[in-house]
């Protein structure tokens, strides 16, 4: 069963906010409830209003409803998990600001956050006055525009909210390291991304595993690409080129 903790200086804000209003109103998402009330006493002494769902379809509803200045977000919720909610939240409106706050710290789920759209990613345990000062810092940075839908170079195109290519009409199905991959290289069109490059900021190694795992995932990036090409620096690494 869904519950919803309300700030008790506030009741449910959904009754007073207006959608569209430019309020410093934070939703907090996380299960564990002892997590919301701490988040939220420390955050309405700073100013804020709270409100907290403690599941990701309680979240859903929340957003549907009403304007959040920035969305705070476990990853590890009952029945619906923070990167599904994270997807259609953002899927929905591209320009919310989510911020991820979870037990989950590795290097994987962290690029895989801030890729789908994630604006920040804080591991727990946390220090409430750095969340505090991160998510002061996103309601600053609100006024400044959305990011990008598409990233194109040449014919191709890159979805970065569905995460697929399009080569002129052909769409392509790419895997969650693909597109990272894929998003990198564009983004340095022209240039020669070397493999420790690629190594640290796609799969998020500090030091050469002694694999070939660049190497295979550009030769799956080529087989779907009929347009434009990843040349191969020799003995240095890959430069995606436009036709």
């Amino acid at each position: 069963m869904s519950k919803v903790i309300t700030s008790s200086q506030g009741g449910t804000w959904g009754r007073q906010h207006q959608r569209g209003l430019a309020v410093s109103q934070i939703l907090v998402v996380d299960d564990e409830q002892r997590i919301c009330r701490f988040v939220a006493r420390a955050f309405e002494a700073n100013g804020f209003q709270i409100q907290a769902a403690v599941n990701g379809y309680e979240a859903l509803r929340l957003v549907a409803s009403q304007d959040y200045a920035v969305i705070v977000l476990d990853l590890l919720l009952p029945g619906l998990d923070g990167y599904e909610v994270l997807r259609r939240i953002l899927r929905a409106n591209p320009a919310q600001r989510v911020l991820i706050l979870s037990a989950i710290g590795d290097v994987e789920s962290k690029v895989r956050c801030l890729q789908m759209g994630a604006v920040d990613y804080l591991p727990k345990p946390f220090a409430i006055a750095e969340l505090i000062a991160r998510v002061r810092r996103r309601i600053e940075d609100r006024s400044a525009p959305p990011p990008p839908r598409w990233l194109e170079v040449g014919g191709v195109r890159l979805d970065l909210q569905r995460r697929v290519l399009r080569v002129e009409d052909r769409e392509v199905s790419l895997s969650h390291r693909e597109f990272i991959l894929m998003g990198h290289l564009m983004r340095h069109a022209g240039e020669v991304c070397t493999r420790d490059e690629l190594l640290a900021d796609v799969w998020g190694y500090a030091f050469d595993p002694g694999s070939n795992v660049v190497d295979v995932c550009v030769r799956r990036l080529r087989s779907k690409l009929d347009r434009g090409a990843i040349e191969t620096v020799r003995n240095v690494g890959y430069s995606f080129v436009a036709s």
